[in-house]
């Protein structure tokens, strides 16, 4: 899945330390931006999760819908059926069906 792909975690951001050098940057601003990233991050994965379980059970309605009989997909009854033929029979014969 996707999580093979994706290199670092939440918790990879937050433990990374970084080496200071003579003229580096801020500790403080790494580390608010490292903590938007972290929150950014767990969104993303919780989305992602969310997304395929969806995917899971849309799959799993998408197979149950396969399996119904025609009469169940269409929702059609001998009494839908009967009541258009019925029509039918007017239309094509007209009032010589009543005499």
């Amino acid at each position: 899945m996707i999580s093979d792909k994706v290199k670092l975690t939440a918790k990879d951001i937050l433990e990374k330390e970084f080496k200071s050098g003579m003229r580096g940057y801020k500790p403080e601003d790494v580390d608010k931006f490292l903590d938007l990233i972290i929150k950014d991050y767990e969104t993303f994965h919780q989305a992602i999760e969310d997304l395929q379980q969806e995917n899971l059970r849309l799959k799993k309605q998408v197979e149950e819908a396969g399996r119904r009989t025609p009469s169940q997909q269409t929702g059609t009854t001998n009494f839908d059926i009967l009541k258009r033929l019925s029509n039918l029979e007017k239309h094509v014969f007209g009032s010589k069906l009543y005499e």
